[in-house]
Parts: structure tokens; sequence; C-alpha cells
């Protein structure tokens, strides 16, 4: 498989350095050698048959193929610019003789804007970024309205996977009575879901007149959020001398049909203290192994926390730890805004995001990490 880590050294502050220009080109015209040769294997009638060799040369390709285009988009605009170039030369009229720069400077605007790109795409990979999420939202200060403001969360998310064309599906859920959540726990499944919302973690801020407020003055509620990747079985072993499991019976909207027999599941694990609980299944073992995906998936997290501390403090502040305690973002009703403390981001189409037209916090967040990746990359 293609490893990007390849194309950096690394600090004495483990921070990635990329390599120089002529460096960066070497290893880019050997990522596409690459890619010519598992294209070549891929066609060999002998290596056909074999699924597991042809599914592991197609991930590596795809893997590779949108740097390898880059790639070539750029040589081509190489090309052409020299071209375009050797034309100066020429007796050519005044009118050509401006053709002829405005194109130049089209193309070296061009070759420059593909070796960011491809910079960008020789960063190191988040191994996560692959990974399905599962994601908890909690009710924070604020009483009833910070539990409809985390139910205004919830369908914002689920309105952005479905933009997305990830599928949703519900985990747990406590309500508070009055269309709220006190607490909401739910599975997204799709390419590149984690890798879109790893950067929503933390506490959400709204302002807004509550329906309850007679005098029309402004609250400010709170909800967090967490993003969590899925853990696989074989990354997370549970001790199952390390878990106490308890079953009991579902109660409010949804759980009715499942009174007459106790298939809620509540799991406790000793060691870390967590508790997770699922209600949402119809039987009892069903709701047991949702529970023990969110109970890997939480300490996954915890087991990569200390991993990310241990080897690279500083990569946690780029746009914030994503911590549960810090205050992320704001949303402001009474002006339509919406604010990104982490990158100071405003835009006042509050109504529209909130509807899950996310993009463009999402690309602004993915930007900012990628620039401070490639600005730490000259740090000595």
């Amino acid at each position: 498989m293609f490893d990007a880590n390849t194309s950096f050294v690394y600090n004495r502050h483990n921070r990635p350095i990329f390599l120089e220009k002529k460096n960066m080109l070497d290893r880019l015209t050997l990522i596409e050698k690459r890619y010519d040769e598992l294209t070549t294997l891929m066609a060999d009638p002998t290596i056909a048959t074999d699924h597991t060799r042809i599914t592991q040369y197609a991930q590596e390709r795809s893997d590779i193929e949108p740097v390898v285009e880059a790639f070539r988009r750029y040589k081509a605009a190489g090309e052409e610019l020299n071209e375009t170039r050797s034309m100066q030369d020429e007796e050519l009229s005044p009118e050509m003789q401006e053709m002829v720069k405005e194109e130049i400077a089209s193309l070296t605007a061009e070759r420059a804007r593909l070796e960011k790109e491809m910079q960008k795409m020789l960063l190191p990979q988040d191994p996560r970024d692959k990974r399905d999420v599962i994601m908890e939202i909690r009710a924070g200060t604020g009483g009833d309205e910070a539990g409809l403001f985390a139910a205004d969360l919830f369908r914002m998310y689920t309105r952005y996977a479905e933009s997305q064309g990830w599928q949703a599906e519900m985990l747990n859920a406590h309500d508070t009575g009055v269309g709220g959540f006190k607490e909401v726990v739910f599975e997204l499944r799709g390419k590149g879901a984690f890798s879109r919302l790893k950067f929503e973690s933390g506490v959400h801020r709204v302002q807004r007149v509550p329906v309850t407020e007679s005098s029309g003055r402004i609250h400010t509620s709170t909800a967090t959020v967490a993003v969590l990747p899925q853990a696989d079985e074989v990354e997370i072993e549970i001790n199952p001398a390390d878990i106490q499991v308890e079953v009991y019976f579902s109660s409010g909207p949804g759980g009715q049909h499942m009174q007459k027999n106790a298939t809620a599941v509540r799991i406790i694990h000793q060691p870390t203290g967590l508790v997770v609980s699922c209600e949402s299944e119809r039987s009892q073992t069903q709701n047991r192994r949702r529970a023990m995906s969110v109970l890997r998936a939480r300490l996954y997290e915890i087991e990569q926390r200390k991993q990310f501390e241990e080897r690279d403090a500083a990569r946690r502040s780029q746009v914030g730890t994503g911590e549960r305690s810090e205050k992320i973002r704001t949303y402001n009703f009474p002006q339509n805004r919406i604010t990104d403390h982490r990158i100071n981001l405003t835009t006042y189409q509050l109504t529209n995001v909130l509807n899950g037209n996310l993009d463009e916090f999402v690309d602004a967040l993915t930007a900012h990490a990628q620039a401070k990746e490639l600005e730490s990359g000259h740090d000595s």
C-alpha cells in the first residue's frame, strides 16, 4: 500500500518536514510508476483469478490515483508552458504577444495551484479518516432549551449525512419530553464519514429566545458533540471479565413495543467507568451488540488520544483539541449568524447550516488543518 509518510522526514518535535520540491517530484514519479505497475498487474490474466490480490491492488491504485492524476496535469501544464514560452522568441504581433503573456501567466498559476494540491495529497493521512463514526450529542447548560438545541444538532448531522449518501442509525436516545434530547447516540456509515466530521467534537453554543420566554430575552445554552471513529474488534479487545451487563425495560417514545420483555442493555466497563446503554433494537442481543460497538469506539478514542498526546501534542492544537470542554461554535439565532471560533469563520446562513449544509465549515476546517500541517513542516 502507498504510504504518504515516505514523502516526509521528521524533526525533533516529531513534526513532518516536507521534502524539497525536487525530492517531492522524485517521489511523485515513483508513485506514478507504481500506479502504472498496478494497472499492468490488474490486467494480468494469471492474477485476475486471485481475488485477494486483485482487491489489494485495486485499493492501492485507488488510493494513489488522485495524486497521480494531479501530477500528470502538472507535467502537461509544464510542457505547454515551455512551448508557450518558446513562442516569445518569434516575431509576433502585439496582440499575439499579449495573448502569449496571458497564457504564460495562466499556466504558471495552474502549476502553482497543482503543486499546492499535491503537497496536501502527500500529507500524512489520519488512519481513521475512512472509518464510520458514532456520534454522541448531550444537552449541556440551559435546561429544556439545551435539550432542544441537542435535537437541532442531531437533525443537522443526520441531514448532512443524507446529503453525503451516508446511512444514519439511532443507537440510543433519552428525550426531554418537550421535543429535545438529554442524550442521543447514533451511527453514520459511509465513505469519508470520520474525515468530514472529526472536527465537530466539542461544545456547541446557541443564543436565542426560547419559546417559553415571554419577555423576549436571549438565552445561552450549550450541547456537547463527540465524534468517535468506529473500532474493529481486533483493534480493541474487551475482556468479558471487565464488563458488567445489565438489562432493563425500555422507556420513552419508541420503546413501548419492547415493554413486555427486558430488551434494553446497559454495559459498564469497570476499568474505565464508562457506561453505555442501548435500547433502540427489539432484541436484547442486538442492543448488546450495538452497546459493545459504542463502548469499543469510546475505548478506541481514549487509546488514540493517549497516542496523539504522547507523539505530537502540537497537532491537537491545529483546529482546537476537540475536547468536549472547549467551545468551538456559536449559533446566534437573532442575527442568523454562526461562528466557528477555532478558525474565526462567520456566516449569516445559520438556518441553511442547521438544515444540513455544513460543507462550508467542514471544508474550511479541513483546509485550516492542512495549512497548519504544511506550515509545521518548515519548523525545525
